[in-house]
């Protein structure tokens, strides 16, 4: 355990940064997930769910949560598994 002030904040909004990624990764991977059963099972609403997925990968690009070439793989990887259901 830190025992200087400075470093005592830094575990804490460490702690609160991680704990809020967390949340953002989990959503994302729900959505992406929805995503794919609704592309595999070919659901009338799949272009609605991977535009979502989509737009959820962008925004988690965008907070630094994934790197960008990540977020373009599995945005990518989305395509082509709507691609291919088409």
């Amino acid at each position: 355990m830190p025992n200087i002030k400075s470093a005592k904040k830094r575990v804490k909004v460490a702690a609160a940064r991680t704990a809020a990624n967390k949340i953002v990764k989990s959503n994302l991977k729900t959505s992406i997930k929805k995503a794919v059963a609704a592309v595999e099972s070919g659901a009338s609403d799949k272009d609605m769910a991977v535009r979502v997925a989509i737009k959820k990968i962008d925004q988690a690009a965008a907070k630094g949560i994934l790197k960008k070439n990540t977020a373009s793989r599995r945005k990518s990887s989305l395509a082509r598994k709507l691609n291919a259901s088409a």
